[in-house]
């Protein structure tokens, strides 16, 4: 994904002026333990005035460990917190904010059916002899979204805005609060690609305004754009402090790792057989609304091709996903597999017919943990007779097979006979894909956010395994919220939004612009869908 950086030129004059100021705030030796782990070990963060400071490490790393302590959600070990040179204790949220700090959270902290303007003072409202006084808060609100280019309109609810939007009403508290320190948690997770360079610049704009920002983030094309200076952390310790100038993504990636990282996708030519998956004109009902999830969608994939399905979470591509997988009702339209008539039956006939599976939550739909790596290997193969016969499993057989295919997937394990729930992250995900490929046969392969928690370690990994698939000649489905994993594996782009199926757009022409005004409903004639 392209971002607008700000000039060289002008980060370095901004960094300059900076160089002879004090920290306005550090955090000396920080230590904080949870049951059986230590997420932050001895860990030293400054921040200086005026500057966007990143903190970067994969899933883990104590990145949102070490913002909660500073905001006062937790209280360290130990170590010590300066603010201006001054020793400070941070014992809850309210401290932080006497204190200038605050927090836009990975997940709002907004009333949905709240305005904006009441969401903005919400315990902290004007009052005169215990009267509230709204119009001078409208005032204040509307000077610091002209003053920030926020643009919001403080009647609306929160309900009817975007998730663009709501991030901007979470940044107003923080600027009505008055607040000089200002942490920005995965901010970017929930974007089109256009509120992306929105917020970019709108965090520019802020610190130019002497505004100090720690921005946590896994996104390493986010912090070279946007970041003065980057703090890497990996499981739990203080790795570096670089500038952003005087780096790159590939050597930030391999702090944040321990190695090397090759960012390259060996992608070959798309040569599309006979259709696979044929979805056509599917209609799905919501479980939590009225509208339906799903509307009228088609869509097609081939052998040999990966289909990619981009859009912000929770617009249909859940219950695309479980309805083609017999996990949902299908109220209107048909699944066709090989044109075979698929609508509506059993979830494990379906799976049994030649899909693969690798789900959006391995712990909790992938692998059952804690049971052994071996028996985790046959999960929805039951009805393979390889491997069970009349119900019961043949471990032998299993045994004959299961531990090569663990080697040539590179699970990293104490045995094979040790519980899922010993392995790390990527780990458990390397089992499932060494089921669902090298175990399970099937010709269609559905991935949902398949690199989720990982590291990019791991994610080099499964993007070579997926691209595999397609190479082998099987039909790959990849659903993604992570628009660079859709444009980087996908040979073909669908895009959703509010349930429909968009436009579908050849990945060779599909700029990352268009991908986003889709997203957001915006058709090519400018129109809102």
């Amino acid at each position: 994904m392209e971002l607008k950086e700000v000039s060289v030129s002008k980060r370095h004059e901004r960094r300059v002026s900076r160089l002879a100021e004090d920290f306005v705030i550090e955090m000396l030796h920080i230590t904080k333990e949870f049951p059986g782990i230590k997420a932050n070990d001895d860990i030293t963060l400054q921040l200086r005035k005026g500057e966007v400071h990143a903190l970067l490490g994969e899933n883990g790393a104590g990145k949102s460990t070490l913002m909660s302590v500073l905001f006062g959600l937790y209280q360290p070990e130990a170590g010590q917190i300066r603010k201006n040179g001054k020793e400070v204790v941070i014992r809850n949220p309210n401290d932080a904010n006497a204190l200038g700090i605050g927090m836009v959270h990975q997940h709002f902290k907004l009333v949905e059916c709240f305005s904006v303007l009441d969401n903005i003072i919400l315990g902290v409202e004007p009052n005169k002899m215990g009267f509230l006084q709204k119009a001078e808060a409208r005032k204040k609100v509307m000077a610091l979204s002209e003053k920030y280019g926020l643009r919001v309109d403080p009647d609306a609810l929160i309900s009817d805005i975007s998730v663009g939007m709501q991030q901007r009403v979470e940044i107003l508290k923080m600027l009505y609060r008055d607040n000089e320190i200002l942490i920005f948690d995965e901010p970017t997770a929930v974007l089109t690609p256009q509120e992306i360079d929105e917020l970019m610049e709108i965090m520019r704009n802020l610190a130019a305004e002497g505004k100090s920002i720690l921005f946590i983030s896994h996104k390493l094309n986010e912090i070279m754009a946007v970041a003065d200076r980057c703090t890497v952390l990996r499981k739990g310790k203080y790795i570096g402090t670089v500038e952003t100038k005087n780096t790159t993504a590939e050597e930030l990636s391999a702090m944040m790792v321990g190695r090397n990282v090759s960012f390259h996708v060996d992608k070959k030519p798309c040569q599309p057989g006979d259709v696979v998956l044929d979805v056509e004109h599917m209609t799905v009902a919501s479980k939590i609304h009225k509208n339906n999830a799903v509307k009228d969608v088609s869509l097609k994939v081939r052998r040999g091709e990966i289909v990619g399905i981009a859009g912000v979470d929770g617009n249909g591509q859940t219950e695309l996903v479980d309805a083609i997988l017999g996990m949902l009702r299908v109220s209107g339209g048909k699944v066709e597999k090989s044109g075979k008539d698929l609508t509506n039956r059993p979830a494990p006939q379906i799976r049994s017919d030649g899909v693969a599976l690798i789900p959006p939550d391995r712990q909790k739909q992938g692998l059952v943990l804690n049971s052994s790596i071996l028996m985790n290997g046959v999960l929805g193969c039951e009805q393979d007779k390889r491997f069970c016969k009349r119900g019961i499993i043949r471990k032998g057989q299993l045994m004959g097979v299961m531990p090569s295919v663990l080697q040539d997937y590179d699970v990293r394990m104490p045995s094979i006979n040790a519980n899922a729930a010993e392995l790390s992250g990527g780990n458990q995900q390397k089992v499932i894909l060494a089921r669902e490929f090298g175990i399970r046969k099937a010709d269609l392969v559905i991935a949902v956010n398949p690199t989720r928690g990982l590291d990019v370690g791991a994610i080099e990994f499964v993007y070579k395994r997926i691209e595999e698939q397609k190479q082998a000649g099987k039909a790959v489905l990849l659903i993604s919220t992570e628009l660079t994993e859709i444009m980087r594996l996908s040979d073909r782009i669908a895009v959703f939004y509010k349930g429909r199926c968009m436009d579908i757009l050849p990945r060779e022409t599909a700029e990352i612009n268009r991908i986003g005004s889709l997203m957001m409903g915006i058709t090519e004639g400018g129109e809102h869908a």
